[in-house]
């Protein structure tokens, strides 16, 4: 399985025609931690930026340090490297859950996904923080599940770690607490004493301090500012000025309370089921929610299994990304990925689930070994079919409609001086060119030397204060021939 991640990871780094916007930002922010680590620390989750870093020292020993193309593969590789040690973890989470088999085809699915393959490429920190936060999930469930009541050390420095990376990862030590709180009450629900509770308590949270209390002494803050304000959206003690204005940046009050969070609440659940549908290139949704309901329709299972784990992480994230859809209007492929990655396990189980339905319907009059014969190429061919569907989006260059981006950017780097002031409507253009790029959306800054811009008409100019010449032209995507990008120079 890790060969094949690799393989797939390798290729995809090596076509990728352009890194997300976010990726730009987070090298940024890596080149800056060598010089001000204290300012970064303060403003950022230093965790994937000294990541980047480290892996930037590391390819500096081989390669010229000072290209861009450098830190780009750098981040790139560390992101990699996660991903595959994050495929470790997963796998054992899934044993103890479903079981080896099940477990390896979980796995081998998820490898075959497009968007949580691509999100390597793109440079972005999800699978940085989902090892961390799967590491400390396996102790969880491990030690709940054999009366490690020691592992959950490892549980409160695995969530630690994790948090320097997305704070979000601070939600193992509420699993924990909340395991070690209801086995207060019910002694015989992991075998282990009162005296041992408090133990795996302690360890729990001097493991998540260790790491974390430097960061936040640092920071000032024990809540994290996106969390602050969700609590602060909750409050109904707004003005009657701000409440009028109010959309779904937070909850309105008075009349309109009952009128605007239902409305909400539905679009957001409407969001995420499709987000995590596409997660799923849709043809793996079914066998994930026959799966789902087969494990969780018992509240005794749920509740006094290390099954509760796996309902309170699908719990915590749904209302998250709830949180998220109503204060800031958008739910993002990314931001679903924990629960397509935590509930993957559940995708083999629904199809056997389904193979089961398809002997039956066919094979009435079949000998039982012929029968288990069947179900077993039906499972392959449902896996076959899923995985057909992934393949073309899987191994399609990322962002290849986008080459312009990077024409536009290569001409920057050979035309112009370190000192040229540069407008971009796109901050990628300015990063792959190695200059100092001023973005801006629809006014352009006075100052700009050089302008680039998106235009359907060749002949379409900027409005500027001062003349201007037109100095390169060139297709945004050379295939669909639609949109040019223009570089014009004031004068």
């Amino acid at each position: 399985m890790l060969t094949i991640a690799l393989g797939i990871g390798v290729y995809l780094t090596a076509t990728t025609v352009l890194i997300a916007k976010d990726g730009a930002l987070y090298i940024e922010r890596a080149q800056q931690l060598e010089s001000n680590p204290v300012k970064i620390t303060k403003k950022h989750p230093p965790g994937y930026p000294f990541l980047i870093l480290l892996a930037h020292k590391c390819a500096a020993l081989f390669t010229d340090d000072s290209s861009v193309f450098t830190w780009i593969y750098s981040a790139q590789s560390v992101t990699l490297l996660c991903r595959l040690l994050a495929l470790i973890p997963l796998y054992f989470i899934g044993k103890l859950l479903v079981g080896g088999k099940n477990s390896f085809w979980a796995v081998l699915i998820l490898i075959f996904l497009p968007f949580p393959a691509q999100f390597v490429c793109d440079v972005v920190r999800e699978w940085p923080y989902l090892l961390f936060l799967a590491t400390g999930f396996f102790f969880l469930l491990w030690g709940a599940k054999y009366g490690k009541w020691w592992a959950f050390g490892l549980v409160g420095l695995s969530s630690g770690l994790g948090y320097l990376i997305r704070h979000e990862a601070a939600q193992l030590v509420v699993y924990g607490f909340l395991w070690i709180a209801i086995s207060m009450f019910i002694p015989k629900l992991w075998n282990v004493s009162r005296w041992k509770n408090l133990f795996a308590l302690a360890l729990l949270l001097i493991g998540f301090a260790i790491p974390a209390t430097p960061y936040m002494k640092c920071t000032g803050k024990i809540i994290p500012h996106k969390l602050n304000n969700v609590i602060k959206s909750f409050s109904f003690n707004a003005s009657p000025e701000k409440t009028e204005t109010t959309t779904d940046l937070a909850f309105a009050s008075g009349c309109n309370t009952a009128e605007i969070i239902p409305s909400n609440v539905l679009n957001a659940f409407g969001k995420l089921a499709q987000q995590i549908s596409e997660n799923l290139m849709h043809f793996f949704v079914l066998p994930l929610v026959i799966g789902l309901f087969s494990h969780f329709r018992k509240l005794r299972k749920i509740l006094f299994t290390e099954t509760f784990f796996i309902f309170c992480l699908v719990v915590v994230y749904t209302t998250m990304m709830v949180l998220l859809h109503i204060n800031h209007g958008y739910i993002s492929r990314r931001h679903c990925m924990p629960i397509v990655v935590f509930t993957i396990f559940y995708i083999p189980v629904g199809l056997r689930i389904i193979e089961g339905w398809l002997d039956k319907k066919g094979s009435h009059d079949k000998q039982k070994n012929n029968i288990k014969k069947k179900q077993l190429s039906w499972f392959v061919i449902l896996f076959l079919i899923g995985t057909g569907i992934c393949l073309p989006k899987l191994f399609r260059p990322l962002r290849a409609n986008k080459q312009g981006y990077r024409d536009a950017a290569k001409w920057l780097s050979e035309n112009t001086a370190a000192v040229d002031s540069i407008a971009v409507f796109d901050r990628r253009i300015a990063f792959y060119a190695e200059r100092k790029g001023m973005i801006y959306e629809t006014t352009i800054p006075k100052q700009a030397k050089y302008i680039v811009r998106i235009v359907k008409d060749e002949d379409q100019r900027p409005k500027l204060d001062k003349p201007s010449v037109k100095s390169y032209s060139g297709w945004v995507d050379k295939r669909k021939k639609k949109k040019r990008i223009v570089i014009y120079k004031a004068i």
